[in-house]
């Protein structure tokens, strides 16, 4: 009795995330398959993935190296917690992960980057705390700025409406503006103007003190927020800014980490390291899920001047290394190096730039943004906030491109398997739809 029952679905018992349930079931979009860069829909149509699943999918869709070791480890261990006992992929994966990452000697492992940020927020606060500096609780994110929907991350995430049902969050998150500016508009890669929004982080201090600012949190490129590359400078400020005053630098590479910017993270293509960075999505290539925090050595020490039967950190997750996680990123890391993927990026994000500035001409287009292979065209209002790229994004939903509408802008973030050709037709694709 392997069949699944043949019920009625009429869409109602799966609360959708991010969704307008009824919007939705006016006019379902569901796919049932992936294959390299396209998903399948229900009515049998290829969709070219503009979106690489959620800016997750690096290596493409359905890559039967993962999937076979993911049905390998299936078979042998299915599950092993790690709270106080272990099991060697778990230490394996952290090996491989941290030999991508000169500087940093540790990786907690988490599930998800919403778990890997609030991972980091916590390590912060018990990291200053282990050094007598309980004092530091502040913990200062960006406007504009996503770093996941757990409480940590949405208190220092800067998107409005992902708070406004939830009320008073950590109660010590600062924010410093975004970086989306006006002259900054149609810059190819990183804006020349802007560096000087950093010395937000210096305001907070002399406001506050130094003595009570734990961390900053920043995306090296703002993602859900709209595709915001850091001005010329602006990494380098923050940088400076924590260095003077104590202050841990924490980069959320969720989105940035594994070849979308053609490095391995977006750290090392900005070359700014900050003290710990998290990662989550193409550490699989969102097979299973996973994520981590890096953490530089000298965080680490901080946690092993206790008695040596107590816990190092009292945190975790009952799925923290899991088995098949690490089999699908030990997979995934041989595929990213046996590929050349993080090299194709590298040769195509000039094309992929030239494409998306290729479309300023489109009518009503007021700003392009790029980076690696991230790129947003926003569009002039139309009415409500957001009409104008949810009708851009349904219209390519019916021509066979998926992209992600965020505010008036549809961002794209492509597997990094993409080609000439494949970027060619996403511009094709854009200008017909806004045509339309």
């Amino acid at each position: 009795m392997n069949e699944r029952p043949n019920l009625p679905n009429d869409l109602d018992s799966f609360w959708m995330p991010f969704t307008s349930s009824r919007a939705f079931k006016a006019n379902p979009r569901m796919v049932t398959a992936a294959e390299g860069s396209h998903y399948i829909g229900v009515d049998g149509k290829r969709r070219i993935d503009g979106t690489g699943g959620l800016w997750c999918c690096n290596a493409g869709h359905a890559n039967p190296k993962i999937i076979e070791a993911i049905q390998r480890q299936a078979a042998s261990l299915d599950f092993a917690h790690s709270f106080g006992q272990g099991h060697p992929l778990a230490f394996e994966v952290a090996s491989r992960l941290v030999a991508l990452a000169p500087g940093f000697d540790q990786v907690f492992l988490t599930n998800s980057g919403s778990e890997a940020v609030d991972t980091a927020l916590k390590i912060a606060l018990a990291y200053h705390a282990a050094k007598g500096e309980g004092t530091r609780r502040i913990l200062v994110g960006r406007e504009k700025a996503y770093h996941g929907i757990n409480f940590g991350g949405l208190s220092v995430g800067g998107i409005g409406l992902n708070k406004g049902q939830f009320g008073t969050l950590y109660p010590d998150a600062h924010h410093m503006r975004h970086t989306a500016t006006p002259e900054n508009r149609f810059s190819r890669g990183q804006p020349l103007q802007g560096a000087d929004l950093a010395n937000d982080l210096q305001r907070v201090v002399d406001t506050y003190g130094a003595h009570r600012v734990a961390a900053v949190i920043v995306e090296p490129v703002a993602g859900a927020g709209g595709v915001l590359p850091p001005p010329v400078g602006y990494l380098e400020r923050l940088r400076e800014i924590c260095d003077a005053h104590g202050i841990l630098l924490i980069f959320d590479e969720v989105i940035t980490g594994f070849g979308r910017l053609g490095t391995s993270f977006g750290h090392q293509y900005f070359d700014v390291t900050p003290d710990l960075f998290t990662v989550a999505k193409g550490v699989t290539n969102a097979t299973v899920p996973m994520g981590g925090v890096f953490a530089q050595g000298h965080i680490r020490e901080a946690f092993l001047s206790g008695p040596e039967a107590m816990p190092d950190l009292f945190h975790g997750y009952t799925y923290s290394g899991h088995p098949l996680a690490a089999a699908a990123c030990l997979a995934t890391l041989d595929v990213y190096r046996d590929e050349g993927i993080f090299e194709n990026v590298t040769r195509m994000a000039p094309v992929w730039e030239d494409m998306l500035h290729g479309l300023s001409d489109l009518p009503g287009v007021i700003d392009i943004r790029n980076t690696g292979l991230m790129g947003a065209v926003e569009f002039a209002p139309d009415g409500a906030p957001g009409n104008k790229a949810r009708a851009i994004y349904a219209e390519l939903w019916d021509l066979g491109l998926i992209v992600r509408p965020i505010g008036d802008s549809v961002a794209m973030s492509p597997p990094l398997t993409i080609t000439e050709d494949l970027i060619g037709e996403i511009g094709a694709l854009i200008r017909k739809a806004a045509a339309e």
